[in-house]
């Protein structure tokens, strides 16, 4: 969470060899206070109690005394901390996917549309949309990650891959252009073709894994009544951990 000058209202600064900020318009140095939200610890367990049950922002108000805007910061550092709790590799049998994530056109803000008709998009479904796209990889030992990307071809997502999927592991993906040549940069690939209705090869090589989390992110985004884009990537962030918690505690039983 960044500081606030009160001189110059300027939130952007220098980071000093001796752990000091210094603002960039008024060039004022001081040490940056570790506790941003100041509350009580007590209080903040409180709250993440809430959180982890997954209570709406008023429910949260109803049962804890806290202003609004002070409890709508310390849910954005616990979102911000929770998209840092990812595993950094995949390995074993990974399945990958990309999604979009938005509202229907009715609902849509004016500058949105507006921004959609100038570039020639409209909000319908799939490929083409003004939609946000995400991609997301999925381990079957109840790991999950999801990132807000800027498209779908072949340069946005294998990139991504080898940067998180461990060479020899092997991965599931439907037949989009965009995984073409994974076989080749060292994984064992495994395709079902969706077109064809298949969603299974009936030898555990199917991508359902990845569908159900995107279908549990769309009904808990869509509930929450829109979330601008510049935010959306801590929701998502929120979401992978809570299916990750869920999955785990399910295993647990079992």
């Amino acid at each position: 969470m960044r500081q606030t000058c009160k001189k110059c209202k300027s939130k952007q600064f220098w980071r000093l060899n001796d752990g000091r900020l210094k603002y960039k318009r008024c060039y004022d140095k001081f040490t940056p206070d570790k506790n941003l939200i100041k509350i009580s610890r007590k209080l903040l367990k409180q709250i993440i109690s809430e959180f982890v049950l997954e209570h709406s922002t008023n429910t949260i108000l109803e049962r804890v005394d806290i202003s609004k805007y002070k409890l709508l910061k310390i849910l954005t550092v616990l979102r911000i901390e929770m998209t840092k709790d990812v595993p950094e590799m995949f390995s074993g049998i990974v399945e990958v996917d990309e999604t979009y994530l938005g509202g229907q056109w009715k609902n849509k803000r004016l500058s949105v549309k507006k921004d959609a008709l100038i570039k020639g998009k409209n909000s319908k479904k799939g490929r083409g949309t003004s939609k946000q796209p995400v991609f997301g990889i999925l381990c079957r030992n109840g790991t999950v990650w999801a990132e807000l990307i800027s498209g779908i071809e072949k340069k946005d997502l294998q990139p991504r891959i080898e940067k998180r999927v461990e060479k020899g592991s092997t991965v599931c993906s439907d037949t989009w252009r965009g995984y073409t040549g994974i076989a080749q940069k060292g994984y064992v690939h495994r395709l079902v073709n969706h077109s064809k209705n298949e969603y299974s090869d009936c030898k555990g090589n199917h991508i359902n894994g990845l569908e159900g989390f995107w279908g549990y992110m769309k009904r808990k985004l869509s509930a929450r009544g829109g979330i601008r884009t510049k935010k959306l990537h801590l929701f998502v962030g929120e979401l992978e951990n809570i299916c990750q918690s869920k999955y785990l505690k399910k295993k647990n039983r079992d």
